[in-house]
């Protein structure tokens, strides 16, 4: 993938400092960055996360591989997380999930469906199914791309730090989203079909530049959870998010693609999903949420922390799309 054009100072730096071999990095940029309060929509902190963040997955064309640990790098993409965290914990809370403190699996997974189903934010599948132009819905995958290319990735980095009933549920979810080990059936692949029916460019990352702030911040979250352990339950718990509030959603993408001559090959990513989030929200809750939070009790706020911030932070990407197209605008940086 090739590195993207940079969004601010620090962002530049980062990107100047990566075409080159390792090195220190200046001291001063980790405090490059703006206020937590503003760092999820940040287009210099989110572009700066993901790509360092990115040097843990496929990494970046002409980027020497020994960046990825490199000490003074890892400096700045601490002060990043931090501020990222921060603004987190702030959109997420307070809240009053209550968890008994020896939980059973069955206590986390209904406090998990008390959260989801509580979650009223704007419904962009509603739009996409029955009002959604053809050229609304390029951008509406063009923005998913960033993650859809890579889907199932970030959350595989956590089954080496579980053990047992969770490790096995989650391992079960993962086996779906890469097709069982047969490539054309990975979701990741099945995506690309409905790209390549749209028209749009199916290269990993290829649309990096054309995405603002707030999508990198829902790709970032998960790579926040997944690259530190401590945060393993946090990433079990927007997994579980995401499981849960899936079925219906896609169903409603899938029917608005028909809508727009979408064929079989066009919708069976959408249509894949419907299937088999049906399973795994039930998995995701009670066998891998729940035994995890029944053998590490004290994560269990960790889980719903994750779980909120999935929900919260997509309410906002899809507000921002719904907004932009209701002023007759474009919800990409620049038009694909």
């Amino acid at each position: 993938m090739k590195l993207p054009t940079a969004r601010g100072p620090v962002s530049e730096a980062l990107i100047t400092a990566l075409a080159r071999a390792p090195h220190d990095l200046d001291p001063g940029l980790a405090a490059g960055f703006g206020p937590a309060a503003g760092a999820i929509t940040d287009e210099d902190l989110q572009l700066s996360l993901f790509v360092l963040y990115e040097l843990a997955y496929r990494g970046w064309d002409g980027v020497d591989d020994a960046w990825e640990w490199e000490p003074s790098l890892i400096r700045v993409r601490t002060a990043a997380e931090e501020r990222f965290e921060t603004a987190l914990r702030s959109l997420t809370g307070p809240y009053a999930d209550v968890v008994p403190p020896e939980p059973a699996p069955a206590d986390v997974a209904r406090t998990l469906v008390a959260i989801t189903e509580s979650d009223d934010g704007p419904s962009l599948s509603k739009y996409v199914r029955g009002q959604a132009t053809l050229e609304q819905f390029r951008e509406f995958a063009t923005h998913r791309s960033i993650y859809q290319l890579r889907e199932a990735d970030p959350h595989t980095f956590t089954i080496p730090r579980l053990a047992g009933a969770a490790k096995a549920a989650l391992i079960e979810i993962q086996i779906d989203e890469y097709g069982s080990g047969r490539v054309h059936r990975m979701h990741q692949e099945l995506f690309k079909s409905t790209m390549t029916w749209l028209g749009l460019d199916i290269t990993y990352g290829g649309y990096v530049d054309a995405v603002p702030a707030l999508t990198l911040a829902t790709n970032n979250v998960m790579s926040l959870f997944a690259l530190h352990r401590r945060r393993r339950g946090a990433l079990l718990g927007h997994l579980a998010a995401y499981e849960m509030t899936s079925t219906g959603p896609n169903r409603a993408y899938g029917n608005g693609l028909r809508r727009l001559g979408g064929d079989a090959d066009a919708t069976r990513f959408y249509d894949e999903h419907v299937e088999a989030d049906a399973v795994h929200e039930q998995v995701a809750a009670y066998d891998m949420c729940g035994a995890f939070c029944a053998a590490e009790p004290e994560r269990a706020a960790d889980v719903l922390f994750g779980a909120r911030c999935a929900l919260a932070l997509d309410s906002l990407w899809a507000g921002a799309v719904l907004d932009a197209w209701g002023r007759g605008e474009s919800s990409l940086r620049g038009f694909v």
